[in-house]
């Protein structure tokens, strides 16, 4: 289930444009893979391998890095990412109702992306923002004091 990624020549030449810039500057590889991902929309095995060969790091090191991050991906994401907040405050607010509405509504487990490639469903750590919990974002946008009610709602906006 998911999105194909699409690895073409123009977005690898939007690459290592990318990369050139952050080379001349210390510490290139973060910005870096985060150029990638707005790229690809994810940073699979072979554009790691890319990312390796041009900044002379290791692949392990570049893998440990996306996989560590939830910023990061190896498999595409959809066009709107549902992140919902499980941190101690939103979890005991009602974040898990949240993300039980959300799967049940999308047909999605946690980490999945639907077939049309439209909605990602996340669970994340703590965002911050406790004392408007429970909170769940859809791309940059964040919503607060969330309840089941909003879900519907909120998924219209993004169909």
């Amino acid at each position: 289930m998911g999105v194909k990624i699409e690895i073409t020549e123009d977005k690898i030449n939007l690459l290592y444009a990318e990369m050139d810039e952050n080379i001349k500057e210390p510490g290139p590889l973060m910005p870096t893979l985060h150029a990638a991902q707005k790229i690809f929309g994810c940073i699979p095995l072979p554009i790691q391998k890319i990312i390796s060969s041009k900044l002379d790091v290791s692949i392990a090191r570049i893998n440990g890095v996306v996989t560590f991050y939830g910023h990061f991906s190896i498999v595409p994401k959809g066009e709107n990412v549902i992140s919902i907040c499980m941190g101690t405050a939103c979890y005991v607010k009602g974040s898990q109702g949240l993300l039980d509405s959300f799967s049940h509504e999308l047909g999605l487990k946690v980490g999945e992306t639907s077939a049309n490639g439209l909605f990602t469903l996340e669970a994340t750590r703590c965002i911050g923002a406790c004392g408007l919990a429970p909170i769940f974002t859809v791309n940059d946008e964040i919503y607060a004091n969330g309840s089941v009610q909003m879900v519907k709602k909120v998924l219209q906006k993004y169909k």
